[in-house]
């Protein structure tokens, strides 16, 4: 067993002080030592964007990037969407949207949009459909997605 390294994460505001292998995934230290499982794991090879976080406003598929690496920087996670009660406009338009049947690939897909539209809030279509087609879901048919990012992206302008 290799040694572990002590080290802080803060996610969604609140700092997590934890203690890991250097080679544990962000998606496993967020998930397994900080108790956020909203991020879900999928294909531990970052292709299907189900873990995607957003670290320092950029989104990042965390079963790619090594926890030590994520000290000192700011992480945000679907559990850090909603203020209180009140849904961030990406989650609303999800539901109001329908762009969502089984869920599991819809943590990653919220966090991908929101680090998308908050650095580039007039991105163009193409160029959304382009960043969106990165995450895999193998329920809806993406549809409803896109109609649910584009409803955000327009809430989130105002």
């Amino acid at each position: 067993m290799s040694e572990k390294t002590a080290l802080t994460l803060t996610i969604n505001g609140k700092d997590h002080a934890i203690s890991v292998e250097p080679r544990r995934t962000l998606a496993d230290a967020i998930r397994e030592d900080c108790g956020q499982t909203g991020t879900h794991i999928g294909c531990e090879h970052g292709v299907c964007g189900a873990c995607t976080v957003i670290v320092d406003d950029a989104p990042v598929r965390s079963c790619l990037m090594f926890a030590v690496q994520a000290e000192g920087k700011k992480i945000r996670t679907v559990e850090g969407l909603a203020d209180g009660d009140t849904l961030h406009p990406m989650q609303q338009a999800f539901m109001d949207n329908h762009g969502l049947q089984c869920g599991f690939c819809t943590p990653g897909f919220l966090m991908l949009a929101v680090g998308v539209l908050e650095r580039e809030p007039d991105i163009s279509d193409e160029d959304l459909i382009d960043v969106l087609s990165s995450n895999l879901c193998r329920c809806t048919g993406y549809q409803n997605i896109i109609k649910s990012v584009r409803a955000a992206a327009q809430e989130m302008r105002k």
